[in-house]
């Protein structure tokens, strides 16, 4: 049977015919008689000895002809078959789809640039400062999104007047930022398919634009954005085995003391784990259980291969930098690091 399958086309639709009225048959059993059940089922058994011992084009005919008119004659038909089976596909789809991103594999985009160059986020640069800056027509868009990573948001305005009702969050569709709209003099604006904190990252949120009046024909977003990695996250591996050092990891936000954005994930590489004690020494590397982290450590190589006589501002990888050391050599950071404020201070985890 095997073999005919792999050479007829006909057994095969043979083969998928008699299978489908099966599925249908476990769909109804409830509902049919005991008689419409067992002529089905014999139609059924008909239609696969045919195909083990008769594989033939007029004997294959002859069956699938047969079992259809048991199908028509004992079981129920279906109101609008080709919608219902359409959606039976897709809900079958998504069930599949969300299985996979639940158990197995989640999909993720790099919000900032953080773990550069291990994992490139996604850069944003203003531009209305720019007003010679040329922005491409709808063909070179599409080329620069889909070839090189980049989309520009560009967003006139179409009658004079302030900044007034807006949307503090894009609308979405599915995981999609769909559009996030605003009005300015009684005419609201689009910008479809925006970025996280669109606002933000166009300054419009300054002091210098809050309250600005725009003149029709003015630029009021002219955002100049660069696609960072996507990539699938593996959330099967850690069920089976601990978190290693130096691997990159996606954690929640959410009950974690110090951080203000509650609910997101974040992405970064695992320094310290459960029961060690963690210092960050003043020449930005860190110190686990009295041993020193540098260049020669798995997973670390890029992190600590920094110029050591350049400050953090203007080494491309700073390492791990405590607070003396940020407030030393970078006034503007911020402190940046209030769990280790100098080297002095041990962290157990």
């Amino acid at each position: 049977m095997t073999f005919h399958w792999f050479l007829s086309r006909r057994v095969r639709l043979a083969t998928q015919m008699w299978k489908h009225v099966h599925k249908i048959l476990c769909a109804q059993r409830d509902l049919l008689s005991a008689e419409a059940v067992a002529n089905v089922e014999k139609g059924i058994a008909a239609m696969r000895q045919t195909i083990r011992e008769r594989p033939r084009k007029a004997a294959l005919d002859e069956g699938m002809a047969e079992l259809e008119k048991v199908a028509n004659r004992w079981l129920k038909p279906y109101p609008h078959p080709s919608l219902r089976e359409n959606i039976e596909v897709l809900l079958v789809a998504i069930a599949v789809a969300m299985g996979i991103r639940t158990f197995f594999l989640q999909p993720f985009k790099i919000p900032t640039g953080s773990m550069q160059p291990t994992l490139y986020g996604i850069e944003t640069l203003d531009l209305t400062d720019k007003p010679d800056y040329p922005v491409p027509g709808l063909v070179g868009r599409f080329f620069d999104y889909w070839f090189r990573g980049i989309s520009i948001k560009h967003v006139v305005a179409r009658a004079d007047g302030r900044i007034g009702q807006f949307d503090r969050v894009p609308q979405k569709f599915l995981l999609f930022n769909l559009r996030q709209r605003f009005e300015i003099g009684g005419v609201w604006h689009t910008v479809w398919f925006p970025p996280d904190d669109l606002f933000a990252k166009a300054h419009m949120l300054d002091s210098t634009r809050i309250g600005k009046y725009y003149r029709r024909g003015e630029d009021v977003i002219k955002l100049r954005v660069i696609s960072g990695d996507h990539l699938f996250v593996d959330r099967m591996t850690y069920n089976f085995r601990r978190p290693k050092r130096g691997e990159i990891v996606v954690f929640e936000t959410r009950g974690i003391d110090r951080i203000e954005q509650q609910d997101q994930f974040y992405i970064k590489r695992l320094v310290g784990l459960g029961g060690e004690t963690i210092r960050i020494l003043d020449d930005r590397h860190v110190e686990v259980d009295g041993r020193r982290l540098d260049a020669s450590t798995p997973r670390f190589e890029g992190v600590y291969s920094f110029a050591p006589d350049q400050p953090p501002v203007l080494s491309r990888y700073s390492g791990h930098c405590n607070g003396k050391t940020l407030a030393h050599e970078n006034p503007f950071a911020g402190g940046g690091a209030p769990l280790f404020p100098n080297e002095d201070v041990r962290f157990l985890v």
